[in-house]
């Protein structure tokens, strides 16, 4: 499992009873989470919090606040993010893909050439500012306007409104549709798929349906160096083995390298044991 335990300013604190209880900087949240299937015992820590969401039985939920300011930020090394409590008990960031960011941010600061990377489904921007930090430049899509201005936000905050990103709104298969007619290339791609979506004219997304047709377009896309290919996937029916086996027939088969994949992951601080948080496939050139 790789697991993104350099954070700072976030930590999961505990789990029980199909709830995490999360430090965000100095804030005390208590979300659901469908991985916690267990019931150990809650210590007085659960009762000392800031926010919590209730989820609902018929489906969606509500925020219960306690002391919580509207937005407040944390950082991640030089990285500066945004946060605040949104529909389905979300706060703007997802901070076990750190790990990715780790990972990506290296092979390019080692490529010590210009790179191109094209980050699709592109929330509030942590994997985009990651790679402008890193000296890539980065096209940002995602088909939501608030959160690309929320993720054009993020990157003010983190000292990167002048770095080289393209903002857009648009559905993500759409404009991979229209780079591929242009002729424009990139040297790493990044998608994050949601499980089920929909596009700014209603388009339809279902990864179980769509994420492969979806590779194999992307990887037109990849210029004649490419250097990373990335795929998240919260959906438990997307095991490790299944983004392994999808990047290697479509890319390591027509370019090399290498293609591995894994679960990512959390540390609890009450317990050294790790919060699964869904799985990453990352393919690699061999330069």
């Amino acid at each position: 499992m790789w697991i993104a335990d350099n954070w700072n300013d976030y930590e999961v604190i505990d789990t029980s009873c199909g709830e995490k209880l999360e430090r965000w900087g100095t804030y005390v949240l208590v979300r659901p989470d469908p991985q916690v299937i267990w019931k150990t015992k809650k210590n007085q820590n659960w009762k000392n919090i800031n926010g919590h969401y209730h989820r609902s039985k018929k489906g969606g939920g509500e925020w219960e606040f306690f002391d919580l300011p509207q937005q407040w930020s944390i950082h991640y090394g030089k990285l500066t993010f945004q946060l605040k409590p949104f529909s389905f008990k979300h706060t703007g960031l997802f901070p076990e893909q750190a790990v990715n960011w780790e990972w990506f941010g290296e092979k390019i600061r080692r490529a010590e050439r210009p790179v191109k990377v094209l980050n699709l489904f592109a929330y509030t921007g942590g994997a985009t500012l990651a790679a402008a930090a890193a000296g890539a430049h980065v096209t940002h899509v995602d088909a939501s306007k608030g959160m690309v201005t929320w993720a054009s936000e993020n990157a003010r905050s983190s000292g990167l409104g002048e770095a080289p990103i393209r903002w857009i709104v648009d559905d993500c298969v759409k404009f991979v549709e229209r780079e591929i007619r242009r002729g424009n290339t990139y040297d790493g791609i990044i998608m994050d798929p949601p499980s089920y979506g929909r596009g700014p004219k209603g388009e339809i997304w279902k990864i179980e349906d769509s994420i492969y047709d979806f590779i194999r377009l992307c990887s037109s896309l990849l210029s004649e160096k490419p250097l990373f290919f990335l795929v998240n996937s919260y959906t438990t029916g997307l095991a490790p083995a299944v983004l392994t086996y999808m990047l290697s027939t479509e890319i390591q088969a027509v370019r090399g390298g290498q293609t591995v994949s894994d679960e990512i992951g959390l540390p609890v601080s009450a317990n050294g044991l790790v919060l699964p948080c869904g799985a990453s496939g990352r393919w690699e050139s061999g330069v």
